[in-house]
């Protein structure tokens, strides 16, 4: 109910109502849309504190309840009767416009809006059915599509009024327990195009605050409802929800909303609500937009770090952080938190080496401060799993690289050739840790029996590096790979809990093992007799190192016959044995690999498809925008050598283009933030146009001999990028 202050917040919305209804200016004009202006009501006695029911340090999202959960349901109040059809509403609409007389149009609007009763009787599919399941919201979308689509065509009285009514119904509706009418209405309400408009925040956060305060389990109907919406309208309301973060976060003119201090609950409530919106696309497969759709560039102007900061050391408190809502942080926002979270372990971590050296009277040496690895080129899997094992202790250490016999100095260009070519090494065919599938594209786990998993922890704990130290890798995992990598984001501080194991479907196997996978559908949508048919059981078969061994999917998984009914579950238990069961030492000691480097909450901030472009960047070249965001030292980018260069690397094929990335840049993906994060620089070389160019991979930098024509030009770097191994000093 309405807390101490009430009668205040009631006089403040009369006077704010009364206000409406006070006569129009300028008579004349209502025959046609005007600008809607809402008048100022920023000092207005804020409603009853929101409080947020889930603080902890894990990944925040809204729980769906179980289907067959009920809310103790309210009495629903009878309806009122209303007949009006979409083409009576539309017939309405076309009159009035013909003749400018709004008021059949005006009391439609008015009445519907009064309450959330009147909007049930509206919009209501069947007003005598209590449409109480979670599968159908009993709203009629195309009515209410109608209505809206219309509303802002409407004169300045008409939209007005419908927030007068709205003002009306979240007066009325404060109090007692929520019927699926009142659910109803909001989620309605929630599509109104007239919360674009900051005139009208005011209103509109106290709906998202009424919205963020319900019970776990009408949020649980508000998200099923939800995913039946349109494509559309759900864009429409995500983005509309976003917009109103930002623009609280950093208004054009502050002087439109009330004071921060006053409305601290205005964010919390919007993502809150927000989270509803992003669990509901989560259940839908494919979801019905893009996760990115989720992201707010806003809060990458934000004090990213204050906020991970809140998060961690206020996890259980009341505290707001977006951390705990990680959906709406951008990628690039998860890799600078992830980045400074690195930087400060690699300092804390080299502090404690410093005192404890000094500690023991001992004299400090500046390698003591880094993860020094020293290879040779011959032995290179071989030397790194030794380094690695050797310096456990010293992961956490900023990295830098030696190859023996080479006099290049590692600002950051031989790290990336030293993960280039260990990656391309360890994933060769011949090496027998990783089986390339065709079909998909991407490598998989193999699943031979060793005594010795050390190098799979080798490679996850190189994934591990490549993140910490902001390297991106050519690694061709699937996404369920990623998914397992998160399973859990924590490493379980009991040494028996199982890591890597998740939920794996059908669709996961089609991104390894489409041939497999379409088998196995094939399967399931079988019309005959599947026992004597296919003559099945709950056995699979593998070959390892020529010889054929069986495993049952089951005790006794041999007398098990396959048949229609037990069908489902055996393609289930064959993709969880082939993506988690066959493989689980090899995925085990992966996973342990990547989180001995990368042992941080930062991680719970992320999904699986995020942790796939932090360690692998982007294959899509765009080498248009490198071209917009290159410097030029010594050359200007109208001289005719670079005119020439972006010529010939434009109409380079793709493998070319690559290769000319790897070559100036030490690699061939693209970071996160794009291109432009690349600072890529193209400088002179005062050398004779004999030379080819030279690249400084630690800096992103080529340097260019003023070749004088295209062609030339095009033969010297075509030369250069194509014989790119191996480091020396000028």
């Amino acid at each position: 109910g309405l807390e101490e202050g009430a009668k205040n917040q009631l006089a403040t919305f009369s006077n704010f109502i009364t206000t409406i209804n006070q006569k129009k200016e300028g008579i004349g004009n209502r025959n046609s849309p005007t600008q809607l202006v809402i008048p100022n009501i920023k000092n207005g006695r804020d409603l009853p504190p929101l409080c947020l029911d889930v603080r902890q340090k894990q990944r925040m999202s809204v729980d769906t309840l179980p289907q067959e959960l009920k809310a103790p349901l309210p009495p629903e109040p009878s309806l009122p009767i209303r007949t009006k059809t979409v083409k009576d509403f539309q017939d309405d609409m076309e009159k009035s416009k013909a003749s400018g007389d709004w008021k059949a149009v005006h009391n439609f609007y008015s009445t519907t809006f009064d309450s959330f009763l009147e909007i049930n009787a509206a919009f209501k599919k069947d007003s005598n059915s209590p449409f109480n399941t979670i599968e159908d919201s009993g709203i009629d979308a195309k009515f209410v599509n109608v209505v809206y689509d219309a509303l802002l065509n409407t004169p300045q009285d008409v939209q007005k009024s419908v927030l007068k009514g709205i003002i009306n119904g979240l007066l009325q509706e404060w109090t007692g327990p929520r019927t699926k009418d009142d659910l109803r209405a909001y989620c309605i309400l929630l599509q109104n195009p007239q919360f674009s408009n900051t005139s009208t925040y005011v209103i509109y956060a106290h709906l998202l605050r009424q919205i963020a305060a319900l019970t776990e389990a009408d949020h649980h109907f508000l998200v099923h409802w939800s995913k039946k919406i349109s494509q559309k309208r759900f864009k429409q309301v995500v983005d509309r929800l976003l917009q109103f973060i930002s623009l609280r976060l950093f208004p054009a003119k502050p002087e439109e909303f009330p004071p921060m201090v006053k409305c601290t609950w205005w964010i919390p409530s919007a993502t809150k609500v927000l989270a509803l919106f992003n669990a509901a696309n989560s259940l839908i497969s494919p979801p019905i937009i893009p996760y990115t759709d989720f992201y707010n560039s806003t809060l990458d102007h934000i004090d990213l770090m204050e906020e991970y900061h809140n998060w961690q050391c206020c996890g259980n408190s009341h505290r707001f952080s977006f951390c705990q809502y990680p959906f709406i942080i951008s990628i690039a926002a998860k890799k600078v938190i992830i980045q400074r979270d690195s930087e400060q372990q690699m300092i804390s971590i080299a502090r404690q080496s410093l005192v404890d050296k000094v500690s023991r009277r001992q004299k400090p040496d500046m390698n003591m401060l880094f993860l020094n690895v020293k290879v040779r080129r011959t032995h290179l899997v071989s030397d790194s799993l030794d380094e690695l094992a050797r310096k456990k202790a010293d992961l956490k250490k900023k990295l830098k690289v030696t190859f023996v016999g080479e006099a290049g100095l590692d600002m950051g260009g031989l790290t990336k050739e030293w993960f280039l070519l260990l990656i391309r090494q360890i994933f060769h065919p011949d090496y027998g840790m990783f089986t390339y599938h065709k079909d998909s594209q991407c490598h998989w786990f193999s699943s031979f029996k060793c005594d010795n998993y050390s190098e799979f922890r080798l490679v996850g704990a190189l994934m591990g590096l490549a993140v910490y130290n902001s390297i991106t890798l050519d690694i061709r995992f699937p996404p369920c790979c990623y998914k397992k990598l998160l399973s859990p984001p924590i490493v379980p501080c009991d040494h028996n809990t199982l890591v890597g194991i998740c939920g794996v479907t059908l669709d996961d196997l089609f991104q390894i093992m489409p041939e497999l996978a379409h088998g196995l559908s094939e399967l399931l949508s079988y019309e005959g007799n599947v026992e004597e048919d296919f003559y099945s059981t709950f056995q699979v078969f593998q070959e390892e190192f020529g010889v054929i061994k069986s495993y049952n999917l089951k005790p006794n998984g041999d007398k098990i016959p396959v048949t229609n009914r037990n069908r489902k579950e055996y393609v289930q238990l064959y993709v969880d044995f082939l993506l988690n069961r066959s493989i689980y030492k090899q995925f085990a000691a992966f996973y342990y690999g990547f989180h001995s480097v990368c042992a941080s909450y930062a991680l719970l901030l992320l999904r699986p498809e995020e942790v796939e472009i932090l360690v692998c960047g982007s294959p899509e070249l765009d080498m248009s925008a490198l071209q917009r965001s290159t410097q030029y030292e010594g050359y200007q980018k109208t001289d005719l050598t670079i005119r020439y260069f972006w010529d010939v690397v434009l109409g380079f094929s793709l493998d070319l283009q690559k290769k000319l990335l790897h070559f100036a840049t030490g690699s061939d993906r693209v970071p996160v933030g794009g291109m432009a994060d690349l600072n890529f620089k193209i400088s002179k070389s005062e050398t004779s146009t004999n030379w080819l160019p030279v690249a400084h991979t630690c800096f992103n930098q080529l340097c260019l001999p003023p070749y004088k024509n295209k062609k030339e030009l095009k033969q010297k770097l075509i030369i250069g990028i194509s014989n790119a191994e191996g480091f020396g000093l000028e």
